[in-house]
């Protein structure tokens, strides 16, 4: 289930209280003194506080974030070996935090992409009928995707290769065979965790 504030950009003062764990009362206080900065809506009393600034006032005030992140994170896997689909899918599961699917082909990238918008794609590189490089560039190429973090995966060790897995557009590179330590500290680096 994806929290109902994430996905927001402005808040009510209604809103911020709930978030901070506050009285909406004390909320106001900290807008009107300046501590809490916002705009009010034209013509009325009300105020709204961009998510920006928001996220400054908890950060100063050491105000947990966890109301304003999303309770799982979307991750997809591309890989033509089961078993570390399979693998990588149950370990991603007993983390709790994470929405898995999975697919085995270059095809499959590209439509459970669209459909599933993942947070990251752990992305083999050796793909029965086109290479990770040419999903990767494709993800890239198009805007509406270009938020998705991806992480190349492959046997591969030529500098060369991997120089053109980055250029490709991976945001990092992991060496079958991993560690199950690493790509659990990859993904979270990339994702925020």
């Amino acid at each position: 289930m994806i929290n109902s504030f994430a996905e927001k950009t402005v808040f009510t003062t209604g809103e911020v209280a709930q978030i901070c764990s506050i009285s909406q009362q004390t909320v106001i206080r900290c807008f009107d003194s300046g501590r809490l900065k916002g705009f009010r809506v034209p013509g009325s009393k009300f105020r709204r506080i961009p998510k920006q600034n928001l996220l400054e006032f908890m950060n100063t005030n050491d105000i947990p974030l966890d109301k304003l992140e999303t309770q799982s994170k979307r991750v997809l896997i591309i890989d033509d070996d089961h078993a570390i689909v399979d693998m990588l899918s149950d370990l991603l599961q007993r983390e709790r935090n994470y929405e898995i699917r999975v697919g085995h082909t270059g095809f499959d990238a590209g439509l459970i992409t669209r459909e599933f918008m993942p947070d990251i794609i752990l992305l083999d590189f050796k793909l029965p009928d086109i290479d990770g490089t040419a999903v990767c560039r494709s993800i890239r190429n198009n805007p509406q995707l270009s938020h998705i973090r991806i992480i190349m995966i492959s046997g591969v060790a030529d500098p060369g290769e991997v120089e053109s897995l980055r250029v490709a557009g991976a945001d990092a590179f992991i060496k079958k065979p991993f560690s199950v330590d690493e790509v659990l500290g990859r993904i979270a680096e990339l994702v925020g965790r």
